[in-house]
């Protein structure tokens, strides 16, 4: 039996998939039993707050003008000492290396110099961008390695981010790296019975970064519907999402595209859907894909980064170039256009998310990762 812990989650509560892991991960723990201590300047959207084992501790940093700059990487590090502190914390688990790793490096050195025996153990999750884009920024590269490096264990969801990280970060060969898939509530992403709905729907999820391509999702729509009846449901927020609608609106099909924002209810978004799109430019997991893989939804998606280890190309979706629009609308015409096809990946795409991506045996690596490190001898600081 895994020993009860007491464990820290540091995350971002915005709509992007290291929050909704984060808070995922925080719940199934406290539903094992453990006391789980999350820390973020907001609650989580996925996170259980009505449980007993979940504690959320906001994170807000204090305005002053001398210093004229944002203090929440302080701000979490003196949070995740005060926690320590008075209640003790085994593990802090750091999703993202900016600035939660950072922050819970910062808070284990300040507790070690304390009382070492008592300091927790750090385990950092890296999600992305955290190492191919703003961690590696000369910036905060120092950063990044400085907290890469000092952790206790270091995780990543698919081999091509551990790939990535090496060298981009120019890690030495010895460290170990786990990696460890994101994971999909297949109870909740679930296909449903009912009939499909009429005209199709194409569903597209994400935090309208420019990474997204958002406008690459109106672009495939357009091709499709100029060939055939069909409507564009768009989930989620962002930047990116005035351009989108500029572009629906000029190329003449506004009227066919939804624009619904954040929601929480995903699956009830998801399971009338006849494809999920997701072009982006890059992409370390693609947990939007896999959330639609469960409701039995075929992904038609770009093949960049750890995409190919989610969605096997003709297995339970289509994968195409970056900015390919021509291709992707065709393998989106060609679901539309022959149901037993789509229908025999999308029972394919289901089959797929429950061998390979249920949460019980991810949670359970996670822990037996928690259980290493506090077995190990600890760093000298």
């Amino acid at each position: 039996m895994t020993p009860r812990l007491s464990v820290g989650v540091a995350c971002f509560s915005t709509f992007g998939g290291s929050g909704v892991i984060a808070a995922e991960v925080a719940t199934s723990l406290a539903r094992r039993g453990h006391r789980v201590h999350v820390f973020s300047d907001a609650p989580p959207g996925r996170l259980d707050l009505g449980h007993e084992g979940v504690a959320f501790h906001r994170v807000e940093a204090p305005a002053y003008p001398q210093l004229g700059h944002d203090l929440y990487t302080l701000a979490l590090a003196s949070k995740i000492i005060d926690v320590a502190r008075r209640e003790g914390l085994d593990v802090v688990h750091a999703h993202y290396a900016l600035p939660h790793a950072v922050s819970a490096e910062l808070a284990r050195q300040v507790l070690a110099a304390e009382r070492p025996a008592s300091a927790p153990r750090v385990v950092t999750t890296l999600h992305g961008t955290d190492t191919t884009l703003v961690g590696i920024d000369p910036t905060f590269l120092p950063l990044t390695r400085f907290s890469v490096l000092g952790s206790d264990a270091l995780t990543v969801p698919s081999l091509w981010l551990a790939e990535v990280t090496r060298r981009n970060l120019d890690l030495p060969p010895a460290l170990s790296i786990d990696v460890v898939p994101n994971f999909v509530d297949t109870d909740r992403f679930a296909p449903t019975d009912g009939p499909p709905s009429a005209p199709p729907v194409i569903v597209h999820v994400s935090n309208f970064r420019a990474l997204k391509r958002v406008t690459d999702v109106v672009r495939v729509f357009a091709i499709v519907r100029a060939s055939r009846p069909a409507r564009l449901r768009l989930i989620g927020d962002g930047p990116e999402r005035t351009a989108a609608e500029a572009l629906a609106r000029t190329l003449g099909v506004a009227d066919d595209v939804e624009l619904v924002g954040e929601r929480d209810d995903l699956p009830a978004s998801l399971t009338d859907a006849a494809v999920f799109l997701l072009p982006s430019e890059t992409e370390s997991f693609g947990l939007a894909a896999l959330e639609a893989l469960s409701c039995g939804v075929p992904v038609v998606a770009s093949r960049v980064g750890g995409v190919p280890e989610v969605v096997p190309d003709g297995e339970v979706g289509f994968l195409h170039a970056i900015g390919d629009c021509a291709g992707m609308a065709a393998s989106t015409l060609r679901l539309l256009d022959e149901p037993a096809l789509r229908a025999r990946l999308g029972r394919a795409a289901r089959a797929h998310a429950e061998a390979h991506f249920r949460a019980p045996p991810v949670v359970d690596r996670y822990e037996s990762i928690y259980a290493r490190v506090l077995a190990a001898p600890r760093r000298s600081i």
